[in-house]
């Protein structure tokens, strides 16, 4: 079992940067592939990024690829999103996910998910 608890999120200028972070409970999280979603009011929720058990491989959704970054450090259970050149479109309720098995973009596959943090990107 995993626990995930996301911090970080805001209210931030176009333009802007934030770091969300994602604290995960349990012994085993290097054994998971760790993801960001978001979740606009009324829209689905969207992939943004994922990264690998070891951090050696990431994956990133077209709209935040060069503005984006995931990282992850497995000896303090802890995955990040740092999040830079914000634009509006960027608004939403952030989300960390963990996948065992799993690395990609469809939020069906993965195992655990956290509560979440709203980002708001002001024009």
């Amino acid at each position: 079992q995993v626990q995930l608890v996301e911090s970080g999120g805001g209210l931030v200028q176009a333009g802007g940067s934030l770091r969300l972070s994602c604290a995960a409970s349990g012994r085993t999280f290097s054994s998971y592939n760790m993801a960001w979603f978001r979740q606009a009011p009324g829209l689905e929720r969207e992939f943004v990024a994922v990264m690998s058990r070891s951090g050696a491989g990431t994956y990133y959704a077209d709209s935040v690829k060069g503005r984006f970054t995931i990282s992850r450090d497995n000896a303090k259970n802890m995955v990040y999103l740092q999040m830079n050149s914000l634009k509006p479109e960027d608004t939403a309720h952030y989300y960390c996910a963990a996948g065992l098995l799993y690395f990609g973009g469809s939020s069906r596959s993965y195992d655990y998910w956290g509560q979440g943090t709203q980002v708001t990107v002001s024009s």
